[in-house]
């Protein structure tokens, strides 16, 4: 559509007799927005830019939490550009943007306000460097600090909050970038974080050593991770030649560490199995690792390699939280959320992963899990008055998105058939592989390979805060018997959910 203006037209008939041609005046660069436009989370991530790439170079020392840094941030401007912000919390030193030294200033908790000496054009390219230090676990945001201290070291990880307590960045899963991460720490202690490493570690001057790590595949800000601490490690390669780096604390008693290890090691099965569900293995390298007891209380799903709060194992080894956390690299880490109100996209289909293994493995029918959780929520309970389609920031890790989400997915299958099922799940990991998706994108596809509307099931399933009635389903507990699978995915889940 082309806009009539009316008041140039005096200006372009006094010109015209002159041969001086008339032009409208560039508009002037303006700020990009404080936040990326999360219905949740409305000043997470930013506008006016996007990054694509992330060096981050780093030393820690574990005895006094001190983590100094360098991060030089590749991006494109998006809009004519004269300050855009960051996502960070730790004290700056310096900030150049294309080679000039740039002012900035904070705003709120996790704003850092950047000016660069020169605006940059739209389309024009963004090298923004950061020099930082501080104390981690003492920076508090949102009323809390991300940032594990463990007895010998340290986690950076969390959802949906940890970048700011690390690196600064453009911190929404919106704008996923590749990664090096090189961390200097003391010797005998190890620095993990995601993808490959290009480099054995290399001993450097005054007792410390650095550990280099690559991540080739677009990647959320999120599931970039550091772990540092004293870890016995493990090394092999799938059947595809995919690097499996494996790790575990040495802080794990021996029954913890058996265990572990018996669930850990199985990635490469678990994940091969995985690639004939939902789609080939979408990243470079495949692993997972331990935490020390009593410091993680979940696991979450870190690209191409999971970290694992010990607890998961307390009670022997267990398969399914590998098949859960390992299922988000697909649904989660290469498909991830445009808007985190979908976070059921990731958790209700991690979730089910959990349900086709046990199905895989003998230990209970999907069928016969769906039934037992459709008996055992009482009809007030919070998974049928939470709609997981939009379940609101508290209830966003509650048991409607977890296993409710799981259960839409049972009664799609159940209403399309096996084989549309899984072509619809295949074809959604391909058709947004490193990229990102909403629910109504889903349905559509859906509808789409099934040939059929399905707005009354999602409707009654993720939009609906009651129990959705179920033809015959068996609503008395009693009559239930739990699947043989139930206790470790039920384990699985609680823990997940604290």
């Amino acid at each position: 559509m082309r806009r009539l203006l009316v008041a140039p037209i005096a200006t372009a008939l006094v010109l015209a007799g002159t041969g001086v041609a008339a032009h409208a005046a560039p508009a002037a660069p303006t700020p990009g927005a404080p936040g990326i436009g999360d219905s949740y989370f409305p000043d997470y991530g930013n506008g006016g830019y996007d990054v694509s790439h992330y060096d981050i170079r780093l030393k820690y020392t574990p005895a006094t939490d001190k983590l100094t840094g360098t991060t030089t941030i590749l991006a494109t401007a998006t809009q004519d550009l004269s300050r855009f912000n960051l996502d960070f919390l730790l004290d700056v030193s310096s900030i150049y943007v294309n080679n000039r030294p740039a002012t900035y200033a904070r705003e709120g908790d996790h704003e850092l306000i950047v000016t660069p000496a020169r605006t940059v054009a739209e389309g024009g390219p963004m090298t923004v460097v950061v020099q930082y230090s501080g104390v981690p676990s003492t920076k508090v945001a949102e009323g809390f600090t991300a940032w594990i201290r463990t007895p010998d070291g340290a986690m950076a990880v969390g959802e949906p909050e940890i970048a700011w307590w690390w690196y600064p960045s453009n911190d929404h899963p919106r704008d996923k970038a590749t990664f090096d991460v090189s961390v200097s720490v003391p010797d005998g202690v190890e620095a993990i974080s995601n993808g490959t490493m290009p480099r054995p570690p290399v001993r450097e001057t005054l007792g410390y050593t650095r550990w280099s790590w690559r991540s080739l595949k677009p990647q959320a800000t999120y599931l970039t991770f550091l772990t540092v601490g004293q870890y016995d490690i493990t090394t092999d390669s799938a059947a595809n030649g995919d690097t499996v780096y494996n790790a575990y604390s040495q802080l794990l008693s021996p029954d913890f560490r058996d265990a572990a290890q018996a669930s850990v090691e199985r990635t490469a099965e678990i994940t091969d199995w995985e690639s004939t569900v939902f789609g080939p293995w979408p990243f470079e390298a495949r692993g997972g690792i331990v935490a020390p007891p009593g410091t993680l209380g979940f696991a979450l799903e870190n690209q191409t390699r999971p970290n694992y709060a010990a607890s998961f194992f307390r009670r022997g080894s267990n398969t399914y939280v590998i098949a859960h956390e390992n299922a988000h690299q697909w649904f989660g880490d290469s498909v991830s959320v445009a808007d985190w109100q979908h976070i059921w996209l990731n958790e209700g289909f991690a979730s089910y992963a959990e349900w086709l293994w046990s199905e895989k493995n003998g230990e209970g029918t999907t069928q016969e899990i769906f039934d037992y959780l459709y008996a055992t929520y009482p009809d007030d309970a919070s998974i049928w008055t939470t709609a997981p389609g939009d379940p609101g920031v508290p209830r966003m890790f509650g048991d409607a998105v977890y296993d409710r989400g799981a259960m839409t997915l049972h009664q799609l299958r159940l209403a399309v058939g096996d084989d549309n099922f899984f072509t619809i799940l295949r074809t959604w990991t391909a058709d947004h592989r490193y990229g990102n998706g909403t629910t109504g994108e889903f349905v559509a596809l859906a509808e789409k390979i099934s040939g059929q509307d399905l707005g009354a099931l999602f409707q009654a399933w993720l939009f609906t805060p009651s129990k959705p009635v179920v033809p015959g389903a068996t609503t008395t507990l009693a009559r239930k018997a739990a699947p043989k699978s139930w206790a470790q995915i039920s384990r699985t889940h609680a823990l997940l959910h604290e």
